[in-house]
C-alpha cells in the first residue's frame, strides 16, 4: 500500500547568467593583469651617438676613467694595478681627495665588456659621485 501522494517535483534550475558574468569578469581581470613579454628573446641593438652637446673642460679638476677593450681601467691616464671594484674605488678616493662633487667621465672602448662599465659606475655611485658623464664618439655620416 502506498500512502504517499504522488507529488509533482519541480525542476530545479540553476541560473547560469550570473555564473557566466562572474566567469567573464575573472577572465577580463586575468587578461588585463597579465603581461605578455618574452624577456629571454630580446635583441638589443645599441644606438650610436649622431650628435650631442660638446662640453668644454672647466677650470675644476676632473676625473676620467678610461676602460680599454679588455676591461682594464686607467684613472686620469694612469693605469690601475688592480682592475676590480676595490682597486678602482681606492684610486678614485685617492685622486679626488674625498671630494665627490668633482665631475667624473667614463670613457670606454666600443668592445669593452658591459660589466666593466657597470663596475666603474658602481664604484662612482658607492663613493657618492653625482656628476657622471659617459663619452661617445660621433658616428660618421653614411653616404
Amino acid at each position: 500500500m502506498k500512502f504517499r501522494r504522488r507529488r509533482v517535483r519541480e525542476n530545479i534550475e540553476i541560473n547560469l547568467v550570473s555564473l557566466i558574468d562572474i566567469v567573464f569578469v575573472l577572465l577580463l581581470f586575468f587578461v588585463v593583469t597579465t603581461t605578455f613579454t618574452r624577456e629571454t628573446n630580446l635583441k638589443v641593438d645599441l644606438p650610436e651617438a649622431v650628435s650631442g652637446e660638446q662640453t668644454t673642460p672647466s677650470e675644476l679638476k676632473q676625473l676620467e676613467i678610461l676602460i680599454d677593450a679588455t676591461g682594464s681601467y686607467a684613472l686620469n691616464g694612469q693605469a690601475l694595478l688592480k682592475n676590480d671594484l676595490d682597486g678602482l674605488m681606492t684610486a678614485l678616493q685617492k685622486e679626488s681627495a674625498g671630494d665627490n662633487s668633482l665631475p667624473l667621465t667614463i670613457s670606454a672602448d666600443g668592445k669593452t665588456p658591459h660589466q666593466a662599465v657597470i663596475t666603474a659606475m658602481d664604484a662612482a655611485g658607492k663613493l657618492g659621485f653625482s656628476h657622471l658623464r659617459l663619452t661617445t664618439v660621433e658616428a660618421t655620416a653614411k653616404p
